[in-house]
């Protein structure tokens, strides 16, 4: 099964300043990049694991990390 990664649209919010949106963005491509370049070796490891799935994690752990989400018990 194959997934397509659908842009999102980018809503700058009149209560956000236009340099927050974009630290946003390149945070986003920044996650994005480093997902296509850890995937080789993790599909290694993992061989059923989508790009779909990665890239999911990549994004996770960043929101993780961020203190935006936390591990439940």
């Amino acid at each position: 099964m194959h997934y397509r990664i659908q842009p999102r649209e980018v809503v700058v919010s009149r209560n956000r300043p236009v340099h927050v949106v974009r630290e946003q963005v390149q945070e986003e491509i920044r996650n994005f990049l480093q997902a296509l370049d850890s995937y080789p070796a993790r599909v290694a490891k993992e061989p059923r694991v989508s790009f779909h799935q990665h890239l999911c994690s990549v994004f996770d752990g960043a929101r993780y990390d961020r203190g935006e989400i936390r591990l439940r018990h």
